[in-house]
This record gives C-alpha cells, sequence and structure tokens, in this order.
C-alpha cells in the first residue's frame, strides 16, 4: 500500500484522472437513474462509461472522443448477439470465443482497436452477468448512450486533461509477421485460454462461468511474453482474494443499501484508476470489491458467491497459463532482449541528435529520443517482472536482471542530462566531445550487435583550450553514460546463454 502512494505521478496525472473519472462514472449512473430505467440498465451504464474512461486511450483529445462515439457501434450488436443467444449455450460459448478473438486482434490497429475489442468483450461478458435478454435491449442502449454522453461531457468538456497533458505514445509493439505478429498471437493465445476457462468455469458453475472468461481475457491485455502473463495471472489472483477478504467485510454486511453502497463504489473507481499502473494487484483488488458491491446491489450477494468468484479466477488463470505455455509462446527472453535492444538504440539516437545540437546543429532534438526512451523503459521493467518476482526461484538470472536494470536506469539518466545540456544554447562544440560520443556509438553498436562486445570507457588526455561550461557537463555525462554502459555489458554477456535465457 505504501508503494502505491510513493509511486511516481509526474504531474499528479493519476490523482486528476482518478478524480475525474469518479466524477464521469458517477455522472453517467445518475443521468442513467434520473431517466427511470431499472437497475440492469444503471449498472450497464456505469460500467459502459467506466470502459470508455478507462480503455479510450488515443494520442489527443479529439481522436479520443471519435473512439468514445464509435464504441456503440461495436457494442451494441454485440449486446444483442449475447441477449439473442441467452437460451442457446453451445451457440453463445461459440460466439463469445468468436467476440474474444475479434477484440485481441483488433489490437493491431491501435488504440482505437483495442479500446473497441475491450469494449466488445465486455458488453458480451455484461450480458452474461446481468442475465440481459432481448426484450431488456432497449433499456440497455439507452443506458449506454446516456452514460457514454454523460461521461464524455466530463472527459472532453468539463475536464479535458489531455488537452493540456496528453497522453505519451506507447512504443510500437514487437515485430512479427504472420503468426509471430503479436496481436495475431495474442488473438489465438486468448481465444484458447477463454475456451479452456469457458469449458472448467461452466464444470465449476453453469451460472457464473463468465468470471473465468472474464479472467483469461484480461490477463492477456498488455502482456508481451510467457513470463509476463503468468506473473500478471498470479498478481490477478492475489488482488482477487484480497478483494474477496475485503467483501466479507464490508459488502456482505451492507447487503445493497445504496446509500453506502454507492459511496464505496466511488473509491472502488478512484481506487482502480489511481493504482492501475503501478500495482494490477491492487486495481484487481478495487474490481473484485465492486463486483461484490454490485451482486449486492442486485440482491444476489452472499459468502458462497464470493468464495465461487475466487474458484473461477483461479479457473481463468489457469487456462492463460495453459495457453502460454503451449500456443505459439513467447519466452520472457525473447521479449527482454528485444526490449532492451530498443532501448539501446533510443540511447544512440538520444546521444547522437545531443552531439550534434553541441555542433551547433539547430535541427537535430534528442527530446523525443528520451520520451521515447522513458517508454522503453517501462517495457523493459514489465518484461523483466517474472525475473524480478520475489517468488522467482531464478536466484542468479534475478540478481542479473536487477543489474540490467540499474544500469540502464544510469544510461537513461546520463541521457537525460546530455539532452539537458544540449538545450542550451550557449553551449559549444569541443573535440573531446565529439570523440567521447564517438566511443558510445561504438559501445552501443557493440550492445546490440549479436554477439558484440564493448570496450571500457578511455579518458581523453588533455584538455582543448576555451572550454565552455555547457560543453564540460556534456562531457560528464557521456563519460559517466561511457561507464554504465560498460557495467552493463558483463551482466547481459555472463552466463551461457545470456542473463534472459528462457524464463
Amino acid at each position: 500500500m505504501k508503494r502505491i502512494f510513493v509511486a511516481p505521478d509526474p504531474g499528479l496525472l493519476r490523482l486528476r484522472t482518478a478524480v475525474r473519472a469518479v466524477i464521469g462514472v458517477g455522472f453517467a449512473v445518475t443521468v442513467v437513474e434520473l431517466s427511470g430505467l431499472p437497475l440492469s440498465a444503471s449498472i450497464a451504464g456505469g460500467l459502459a462509461a467506466l470502459l470508455a474512461m478507462f480503455t479510450v486511450g488515443d494520442a489527443t483529445p479529439g481522436r479520443q472522443a471519435v473512439t468514445t462515439a464509435l464504441l456503440p457501434a461495436v457494442g451494441f450488436p454485440v449486446l444483442a448477439l449475447a441477449a439473442a443467444l441467452h437460451g442457446t449455450p453451445l451457440v453463445r460459448d461459440a460466439a463469445f470465443l468468436a467476440v474474444v478473438f475479434g477484440g485481441v486482434y483488433a489490437r493491431r490497429w491501435g488504440a482505437r482497436g483495442q479500446a473497441l475489442g475491450i469494449f466488445g468483450f465486455m458488453m458480451f461478458f455484461a450480458t452474461q452477468f446481468l442475465h440481459a435478454v432481448p426484450a431488456q435491449l432497449p433499456h440497455l442502449y439507452a443506458a449506454v448512450i446516456m452514460a457514454l454522453a454523460a461521461c464524455g461531457l466530463v472527459r472532453f468538456g468539463l475536464w479535458c486533461i489531455e488537452r493540456r497533458t496528453p497522453p505519451p505514445a506507447g512504443p510500437a509493439p514487437l515485430a512479427g509477421r504472420g503468426l509471430a505478429r503479436s496481436t495475431t498471437r495474442l488473438a489465438f493465445q486468448n481465444t484458447v485460454a477463454c475456451a479452456v476457462a469457458l469449458g472448467v468455469g461452466q464444470l465449476v458453475s453453469d451460472e457464473r462461468w463468465y468470471w473465468a472468461v472474464g479472467t483469461a481475457w484480461w490477463i492477456f491485455v498488455n502482456t508481451a511474453s510467457r513470463g509476463e502473463t503468468l506473473v500478471r495471472g498470479f498478481r490477478r489472483v492475489i488482488g482477487t482474494l484480497a478483494g474477496i477478504a475485503a467483501g466479507l467485510l464490508v459488502a456482505v454486511p451492507l447487503h445493497g443499501a445504496p446509500g453506502p453502497t454507492a459511496v464505496l463504489v466511488a473509491l472502488c473507481v478512484f481506487g482502480i484508476f489511481y493504482t492501475a499502473a503501478p500495482s494490477y494487484s491492487w486495481m484487481m483488488f478495487f474490481v473484485t470489491v465492486m463486483a461484490g458491491l454490485l451482486y449486492g446491489l442486485l440482491g444476489v450477494l452472499h459468502p458462497g458467491l464470493l468464495a465461487l468468484r475466487f474458484e473461477q479466477t483461479l479457473v481463468g488463470a489457469a487456462g492463460a497459463a495453459l495457453a502460454v505455455a503451449f500456443v505459439l509462446p513467447v519466452t520472457t527472453h525473447a521479449a527482454t532482449d528485444a526490449w532492451i535492444r530498443r532501448a539501446l538504440v533510443a540511447v544512440r539516437h538520444c546521444t547522437a541528435d545531443s552531439a550534434r545540437r553541441l555542433a551547433g546543429d539547430a535541427s537535430a532534438d534528442p527530446a523525443p529520443h528520451v520520451a521515447e526512451l522513458e517508454l522503453l523503459l517501462g517495457k523493459v521493467r514489465v518484461s523483466l517482472a517474472p525475473l524480478l518476482h520475489p517468488l522467482s526461484p531464478l536466484r542468479a538470472r534475478k540478481e542479473r536482471a536487477r543489474q540490467v536494470m540499474r544500469h540502464l536506469d544510469d544510461c537513461a539518466r546520463q541521457a537525460r542530462g546530455l539532452a539537458a545540456v544540449a538545450a542550451d544554447p550557449d553551449a559549444s562544440h569541443d573535440a573531446r566531445l565529439t570523440a567521447a560520443c564517438q566511443r558510445v556509438e561504438t559501445a552501443l553498436l557493440g550492445l546490440v550487435a549479436p554477439g558484440g562486445e564493448t570496450r571500457s570507457a578511455a579518458v581523453l588526455p588533455g584538455a582543448a583550450p576555451h572550454h565552455h561550461p555547457g560543453a564540460e557537463a556534456a562531457l560528464a555525462h557521456v563519460r559517466d553514460l561511457e561507464a554504465a554502459l560498460s557495467s552493463l555489458a558483463e551482466p547481459l554477456r555472463s552466463g551461457p546463454r545470456g542473463v534472459f535465457a528462457e524464463a
């Protein structure tokens, strides 16, 4: 819990986004309630608003608004399909798996494809949660439209955070073709995982099986390797277990009392948005507590239902584990190696543009490469999570992974410092800086090239006359960067198959 509140939050972006989500979702549910629609419609509207606030992540507010407006175009046909197939389980299950495959495959079209795919899946899920039938569709459609309009008014009108603080564009996914392409591979993996979860989940409970499918689906969101998926599944189980314990203490005694339940649901919405980035386990804690509160509103909550929720979570996590182990698996080593190479390339570009800028080339700008480097380091951390997990038995690899991450952070810090110095218009060119940058280039090429070697940093003799303080600062950063790269070479090259051998 302490780490959640001390985690970096530049510009209080997580805090502001979480508060806005509470306002947007709360306003959406209020609008639906005042319209006189039934409770099931209010829940559907609240879910639609939460998904719109959580999953729509395009680069600009305008594109975000378009994606939000497109959500019904995907969600309404799925709602109708799920409701129409309510009485034909075999066809319904096949349709659900088709929605799973299509929803994951849509991620190849970027942030909009991911948001639309998630929304479509969750509309099928919500139909099972609410046991909706075709007669309820008009109410559900009206609720979703009103909720999206209400939360859109908050997000794009009253409090458009992205207008001044645009969301950072994520790095492009790892390359691949055919079945090796990440979206194609994930689509097959996720479909198999959901099929296993669906089949076993129905054996556990023919009424609440969809929780297992939901677990399997969400475990695959934003993962790239076998290790990442397994760690995410473990964290989901831990978060769900903690949420069930809290539900027994809070949700069950409330018996669905509207006032206290509404306050606690609002707190859960805040927790989901505030903890999503730093801790998947805490996010799942709040999701589980909120689900228990909603079941209380529907009048079906009891301790046995929460126990069943945990059983279905275990089933879904097991399905995901089997899928990533046997269906087009991508090892932690392969994913981590690719992200580290891309991070080092970003360091190389940052150093080169900084050197050009210091040499007088006004068109050279290292700032975009610095921003890209920060995003890539985040990907490296996520990819290393399986090796750095407290329960990982691979002690030697864990220690080497820590060294890699520490030295990469050093590289990033020096690259940022060099870029800041290069932004100084008075900084002047120094021959020593050119030579140092060339050595950095050689070291980086050695690290990026398979089987390459790096040479330790050498100190250049002599000092050129008329040194400018900016050039001296830049040279200090480059020398520290050389040292960090030299230190990074050892853990990257150690071991018979490298630091990240098949994990």
